[in-house]
């Protein structure tokens, strides 16, 4: 009889920490609705019910959900490379000359032997800082040595 006493002790702990059978069946349906509902919208999901199709001239396409971890670290990134495209304007308004129509200019070469010190990305952040409109250069890449006299312009 001892032994029945004590087991309904247990019991009553266990319910205290863990709640009835009811609940932890409910939490656990819960829990399988939620993944069930979030694999639906997995493109890598085998399980995937419906096809989501994208259109460009919804609102949102081709950006992240808002509040997301992909939308942060992605402003996070957007941010980082706008320093740098700052950080290259100044590293050419420093060491170019003022041309004849008032814009500073640099060769890639000079530009290069002086920013390989500071970054081994230059061509990216070149790249990036043309399609922001803040300098110009002919070319759609430039390479070390075959595209050292090539001139880089100032816009901003």
């Amino acid at each position: 009889m001892e032994k029945e006493d004590n087991t309904e002790g247990e019991d009553s702990r266990m319910s205290a920490d863990f709640g009835t059978v009811e609940e932890l069946k409910q939490s656990w349906q819960k829990w399988v609705n939620d993944r069930a509902a979030y694999q639906e919208h997995n493109p890598f999901s085998n399980n995937r019910a419906m096809t989501v199709q994208f259109k460009k001239e919804e609102e949102g396409y081709g950006k992240p959900r808002e509040g997301s971890e992909t939308e942060r670290r992605g402003m996070e990134a957007h941010t980082h490379v706008g320093k740098e495209v700052e950080e290259l304007c100044q590293i050419i308004a420093s060491i170019g000359e003022t041309g004849e129509d008032g814009k500073i200019k640099v060769t890639f070469g000079k530009l290069f032997e002086k920013y390989v010190t500071i970054s081994n990305k230059l061509v990216g952040v070149l790249m990036r800082a043309r399609k922001h409109g803040r300098i110009a250069f002919e070319g759609e890449m430039l390479w070390q040595r075959r595209d050292d006299h090539v001139v880089i312009t100032l816009l901003q």
